[in-house]
């Protein structure tokens, strides 16, 4: 007997009914797969930084308390989805099954590693042991399985570099995609949180995009993420600033740009309240680009409306057409990027 459902994974949801499983309380995470659905072996989970930071936090630091937690909350919930951020993550793993239904229509097949390019936060997981939590890289190793859905995305690890590192990258990928879409050549970009992961791939990114004649400015509360930025070489101007202080980020970034702000904002960071620091260091009728899991939609808009700024606002999606393999080929293309990352992840 066939056992086909939607596209779009509708038939996991157990509560709320009528929502798709993104915005689902709980899932089934019973791993006897449907025609259309993909069974993995999963090896690896890569937690969003906002999630992560969050449950750090939580834990006071706690190795054993954060794999807890998060073992609590894939338990209730059916996937890893932090009740608190609203974020996930994504995974690596080995395919174990393909779906009758979908199997013609695939480039996988049985044992081929992947990466899954859709939130953890609507991914069917089962956790059966945590082996392993990698604090400082918001990465955990399973034992356990996950569904991907008929519509959900996946990239096949690259053989060219260590899988951890490809994770790492991947989870990030729609950032430097939509920094390519957005810089043009001679602007000013802002990116808040460019000591990080994404921030640092973005900066890279918005120096080849807006080129010599253009003005790239990295913006970190912590000395040592301005020390690399400065060391890589990548950013013009490195400010040393806590961008949930609205003001102080509006006036560093007016001094070095001479009060002309910035005609792009990439924000990266991990914490809440960076809305109205992106929104006052960019220019009127500027744009700003969300990646954020962080970021509040009512505190941007509303903030946004209340400083009588005129500015163009991009939710951060996490896709963008060719984003994994972009992500990837910037590693390929700077030595530099792929040796800080080899240190980072590997």
């Amino acid at each position: 007997m066939t056992k086909q459902g939607s596209p779009y994974g509708t038939h996991r949801v157990l509560e709320p009914q009528g929502v798709l499983p993104q915005g689902a309380w709980k899932i089934d995470n019973s791993m006897d797969i449907w025609d259309n659905e993909i069974l993995i072996d999963v090896s690896a989970l890569n937690i969003d930084a906002a999630s992560f930071t969050q449950i750090k936090g939580e834990a006071q630091g706690d190795e054993a308390q954060v794999a807890a937690i998060v073992q609590r909350i894939v338990s209730q919930r059916g996937k890893h989805h932090n009740p608190v951020t609203g974020s996930g993550g994504m995974l690596i793993g080995t395919v174990a099954q393909i779906g009758s239904a979908i199997a013609a229509r695939h480039d996988l097949k049985v044992g081929d590693k992947i990466a899954t390019l859709v939130s953890l936060s609507l991914t069917p997981l089962r956790i059966d042991e945590i082996i392993k939590v990698h604090m400082s890289k918001d990465q955990i190793d399973i034992r356990g399985q996950a569904v991907l859905f008929e519509t959900g995305l996946y990239a096949k690890l690259p053989t060219d570099m260590d899988e951890k590192l490809a994770l790492a990258i991947l989870d990030v990928a729609g950032a430097p995609a939509q920094t390519a879409r957005l810089v043009q050549p001679g602007q000013t970009v802002v990116v808040i949180g460019g000591g990080g992961k994404s921030g640092t791939l973005c900066v890279y990114e918005a120096k080849k995009r807006a080129g010599a004649s253009g003005c790239v400015i990295g913006v970190s509360p912590f000395a040592k993420d301005c020390e690399r930025m400065q060391a890589l070489g990548w950013a013009d101007h490195t400010l040393q600033v806590d961008a949930t202080d609205a003001l102080g980020l509006m006036q560093a970034v007016s001094k070095v740009t001479d009060g002309r702000l910035a005609d792009v904002v990439i924000n990266c960071v991990n914490i809440q309240n960076t809305e109205m620091g992106s929104i006052l260091a960019t220019r009127e009728h500027g744009t700003i680009y969300f990646f954020s899991m962080a970021t509040s939609f009512t505190a941007a808009a509303l903030g946004a409306e209340g400083a009588g700024k005129d500015v163009q606002m991009i939710v951060g999606n996490g896709y963008a057409t060719g984003h994994a393999e972009h992500a990837l080929n910037l590693l390929r293309e700077s030595s530099t990027l792929r040796a800080l990352f080899d240190e980072l992840y590997v």
